[in-house]
């Protein structure tokens, strides 16, 4: 089979090919000129051969053209990309200049309307404060930031001014502490019994809303102690609010101070008096001395009509020998509320307001927590002093 095939195509190449005989006729002689199939196949072949040679030669150029200008344009549009990138990048930057800008004008509006209402925030530290100070860790915080990421340097300037804001709110928060504990303790009433409400969980509730400073939820240790710290003084001046401020009677003067005294009914022998006597016409309006919840209404032994206030905290007022109440067991009063009007009700000589103030159900003396208040007393001496007078 296989020779028959070769036998077709030789003879197909001999018919293609054959022997040819060319006459040539040069100055009368004629010569002969044979070329044989073999020689025209070889040439054929070389011919042939050439050709294929220049086509792929060509088909190789075109390729590299091709690639070549493919390369190029894939370059061109890599810088596009790189030029478009960049000038985003810049676009960013007038960005963030513009927004540092805005932060800078917000802080400053939060920080002088803080400074309106509450005065200069305190910015040393004094003994015994726990505060921390971050001044000279956001300084070379903001130097770095500089070297390694300029455009971020003012970033950085803006976390120190808040880092700095926060602890001046602590401090004066802390401060304003320290000056409703020292009033309480002067009064003789322990702060921990105002702070106890901070421990206590129960009657609490509300829905979840998560506070945080960071995006991962995480709150900056200073922020935490600054909620904390105004916690505390909330705690702290809601007690010294809670004291007895205002005075409970129009009085004429007071008749009779707390402590010893003689016996008012006989003259002699002597007694323990609880309160102090605010003298007044019958009829006359009292006053709750200070912000709280009506815990009774009713008549005691020897009181009389009497009405008593909680202020919480273990301090509860007493008012007795009323002629009238005013006032609602379980409500809520204010300071300067009428809660009822003078009598001479229960163990009375004539129509007064007898006043006491309580802490934890043991009678204290209620001056003291009178002039705790500014001035709230003046009036008491100065019509006590024209009473001696006439």
């Amino acid at each position: 089979m296989k020779n028959a095939t070769v036998g077709r195509v030789s003879a197909r190449l001999r018919s293609w090919f054959p022997d040819r005989e060319f006459f040539m006729r040069s100055e009368g002689q004629v010569r002969f000129i044979k070329i044989s199939a073999r020689t025209q196949m070889i040439a054929a072949g070389a011919v042939a051969a050439f050709v294929l040679i220049w086509a792929l030669t060509m088909a190789a150029m075109a390729i590299s053209g091709y690639l070549s200008q493919r390369d190029r344009l894939s370059l061109l549009d890599r810088e596009a990309k790189v030029t478009t990138a960049e000038s985003r990048v810049n676009a960013y930057r007038g960005d963030l200049g513009r927004q540092v800008g805005d932060m800078n004008r917000r802080q400053d509006f939060i920080e002088k309307t803080v400074q309106a209402h509450m005065g200069d925030l305190p910015k040393d530290a004094q003994a015994g404060e726990t505060v921390s100070d971050s001044a000279s860790e956001a300084a070379a915080t903001i130097k770095k930031v500089s070297l390694a990421v300029p455009e971020a340097a003012e970033l950085a300037g803006i976390e120190a001014r808040q880092l700095a804001f926060i602890e001046g709110l602590t401090r004066i928060a802390d401060r304003r502490s320290a000056a409703a504990e020292a009033k309480l303790a002067s009064l003789g009433i322990s702060s921990a019994i105002a702070l106890a409400a901070l421990d206590d969980k129960d009657a609490q509730g509300g829905p979840l809303i998560l506070m945080a400073t960071a995006a991962d939820g995480s709150i900056d240790p200073r922020f935490q102690r600054f909620g904390l710290s105004l916690a505390r003084m909330d705690a702290l001046e809601r007690s010294v609010a809670g004291l007895p401020q205002v005075l409970p009677a129009n009085l004429e003067y007071i008749s009779s101070g707390f402590g010893f005294r003689a016996n008012p009914f006989t003259g002699g022998g002597g007694e323990f008096h609880p309160g102090l006597d605010f003298k007044g016409p019958y009829g006359a309006p009292i006053y709750a001395a200070a912000p709280g919840t009506v815990s009774f209404v009713g008549v005691r032994s020897g009181y009389g009509n009497c009405v008593e206030i909680d202020h919480g905290n273990g301090l509860v007022t007493r008012y007795a020998h009323m002629s009238r109440f005013r006032a609602v067991q379980g409500s809520r009063v204010g300071a300067g509320d009428v809660i009822g009007l003078i009598g001479s009700t229960g163990r009375s000589t004539g129509p007064h307001l007898h006043f006491e103030v309580r802490i934890n159900d043991r009678p204290v003396n209620p001056r003291p927590f009178l002039e705790a208040a500014p001035d709230v007393l003046q009036e008491a001496r100065g019509a006590h002093a024209a009473q001696s007078a006439r």
